[in-house]
């Protein structure tokens, strides 16, 4: 063989073998992450070839699949309230992919995940049509719907947990959107999902979740707890030697209440009529160091709290002293999801004790074997029993008595601790405030079956009508009720 021939032999055979070794990287090396990339379009074709499995809440399902005319899609996801339940569920659209359970538990859903692969493999031996398993939730369908109903046509987001186990039982936001609106391929879908996106009152943001806040005088709790963990006050009855107004350290600033009489105040006076001024000293003469420690034993500062949605950060800032007196009343660079203060108020009539919060009880296989099932966890021991113990006290007085702030979430029969917040925010404080509630509810039996966290982002509202109390509380009262009753 001559040179020049030799030459192109050599060439062709490299070509060949780039070509086989390229075959292989992709059937062998690169064939799993081809497979479930999500611009191949044949695993959407695969997910919407049969119905999805059920989200399940209280034994019902809360979604669907339909039948539809497409070449390559069989079938759509549906839900039942949706608005309702978007925030839960999240979506499942042709268009855009899926959100939330959705998309955390699609391998479930489709039938897809691995733990499936013995049953998939016996259906398609003998047959049997594919089908997806379930997820069954945590949440009670009772105070779900008195949470969305109770926010109504209003701006804000209800959380409750259950203090004992940490299941989450309510998980509101408004204003919501029906998934089932874009959950195709249509044009109508398409335009739908980019006017929800440009909404300006965002419907598509889960604010119980994703939404941080300046939690206002709800902190107060975690401030009284703070100074009670740490010795700088021992009796919640005890004077505690603060002046109205308050001078905020290092600056020529007074700090001043709404309401109440709060000099020298004790514990459980200023937390009953909520005293800035008294809150504030404390969390001065805590420290910024320590008050981080314990707004992080309540869940605060953590970036990877999955449940198993991933929640935002609730943050207690490195901060000055000014700054940090400020903090610790709920204000400054002070933020919280509403899913963060249910879970300060979930540790307090938990004595102490923070479960893990979760939204997914149990997977199941279609045939309903149980393929997982959530254990209760212990996050933290945000504080002591004794402490919890005095916390409870104090929050009780604010429901109970007649000074108290909380007066409105008040249940027959039931021991209700709850504390109210009005938290500002705004240039200079301008814009209209958020109105908080925070609560439980103890039983006869000493069980406490509901933690609640309201807040309501109201712009409707005269400014001088936005009270935690006044807008918030009802709608605790009625998710705490709702919960009550759902165990008779």
């Amino acid at each position: 063989m001559n040179k020049p021939l030799r030459r192109i032999a050599i060439f062709c055979a490299l070509l060949v073998l780039a070509l086989l070794i390229r075959d292989n990287w992709l059937q062998y090396v690169k064939a799993d992450t081809l497979a479930s990339d999500k611009e191949n379009r044949r695993v959407a074709i695969e997910r919407y070839a049969t119905p999805r499995g059920n989200i399940i809440v209280d034994g019902k399902a809360i979604t669907g699949s339909v039948a539809i005319k497409n070449a390559d899609y069989k079938y759509k996801r549906t839900w039942k309230d949706g608005e309702m339940w978007a925030p839960v569920t999240g979506y499942s659209s042709q268009i855009v992919g899926a959100t939330q359970l959705e998309n955390l538990e699609d391998g479930i859903l489709t039938g897809n995940d691995d733990r499936l692969f013995f049953r998939n493999t016996l259906d398609m031996i003998t047959g049997t049509k594919k089908e997806g398993g379930s997820v069954v939730t945590t949440l009670n369908a009772a105070a779900q719907k008195a949470a969305f109903e109770g926010l109504g046509d209003k701006k804000g987001a209800v959380a409750a947990i259950d203090p004992e186990t940490g299941a989450i039982l309510a998980l509101a936001s408004t204003p919501s959107y029906d998934p089932s609106t874009f959950a195709g391929i249509s044009t109508k879908d398409s335009e739908t999902f980019s006017k929800l996106e440009k909404d300006k009152d965002k419907p598509m943001l889960n604010r119980a979740l994703r939404e941080t806040y300046p939690p206002g005088s709800t902190f107060k709790v975690v401030t009284a707890a703070a100074a009670l963990e740490n010795g700088i006050v021992s009796g919640i009855d005890d004077k505690t030697d603060s002046p109205d107004p308050y001078r905020l350290p290092d600056t020529k600033t007074n700090l001043t209440n709404e309401h109440g009489v709060c000099k020298n105040a004790t514990l459980r006076y200023a937390l009953m009529v909520s005293c800035n001024t008294v809150f504030a000293k404390l969390s001065k003469e805590v420290g910024n160091e320590k008050m981080r420690e314990q707004a992080s034993k309540f869940g605060f500062n953590e970036d990877e709290l999955d449940i198993p949605v991933r929640a935002a950060e609730s943050v207690y800032p490195e901060d000055n002293r000014p700054q940090n007196a400020m903090d610790g009343i709920g204000q400054a660079s002070n933020r919280a999801t509403p899913l963060q203060m249910a879970m300060v108020a979930s540790a307090v009539a938990n004595d102490g004790e923070l479960m893990e919060p979760y939204m997914v009880d149990q997977l199941r296989a279609p045939n309903l074997d149980i393929l997982e099932t959530h254990e209760a966890k212990t996050l933290s021991q945000a504080v002591s029993p004794e402490t919890a113990q005095k916390l409870q006290e104090m929050m009780e007085t604010v429901v109970s008595d007649p000074q108290g702030t909380g007066g409105k979430a008040r249940i027959d029969n039931v021991t209700v601790g709850g504390k109210t917040g009005t938290a500002q925010h705004g240039v200079d404080n301008k814009e209209k405030p958020y109105a908080w509630f925070i609560s439980y509810a103890k039983l006869s039996d000493g069980s406490t079956p509901v933690a609640v966290a309201v807040v309501v982002e109201d712009g409707a509202a005269d400014r001088g009508d936005i009270t935690g109390g006044g807008l918030a509380g009802p709608i605790a009262k009625s998710v705490m009720q709702a919960v009550i009753n759902s165990k008779k």
